[in-house]
């Protein structure tokens, strides 16, 4: 069974900062684009960041640029995403998700894990 599980969220102030983690298992997504998405209260779910699990690129949205990096560890079948310099904006429901193809939706995703950042 494939799953995807995030874990890591919880209550900061702004400024902190937070590092979540996706832990994988179930099969191999060593090719597969791995992607962080979030979903404000009341908003649609919007990109974070993606990078490929074996490395190469990695894309950012424009509102955390420079504050949150994406990165990976084969060893622990594990994604992580550092998020510094947190803003009451970057609250949301956190979610990570595996892409197998490059032009494809994003097959898995986990249950999420809540980020709330006060000012």
């Amino acid at each position: 069974q494939v799953q995807l599980v995030e874990s890591g969220g919880g209550l900061v102030q702004a400024g902190d900062s937070l590092r979540l983690s996706c832990a994988a298992s179930g099969r191999s997504f060593s090719e597969a684009t791995m992607g962080w998405f979030r979903q404000p209260p009341g908003k649609v779910r919007e990109f974070v960041a993606a990078a490929g699990w074996s490395g190469g690129s990695t894309r950012y949205a424009d509102s955390v640029k420079g504050r949150f990096t994406i990165s990976s560890d084969n060893a622990k079948n594990t994604v992580y995403l550092q998020m510094n310099n947190l803003k009451p904006e970057d609250t949301a429901l956190y979610y990570c998700a595996a892409q197998l193809e490059i032009g494809v939706p994003y097959e898995y995703w986990g249950q999420g894990t809540q980020v709330t950042v006060s000012s």
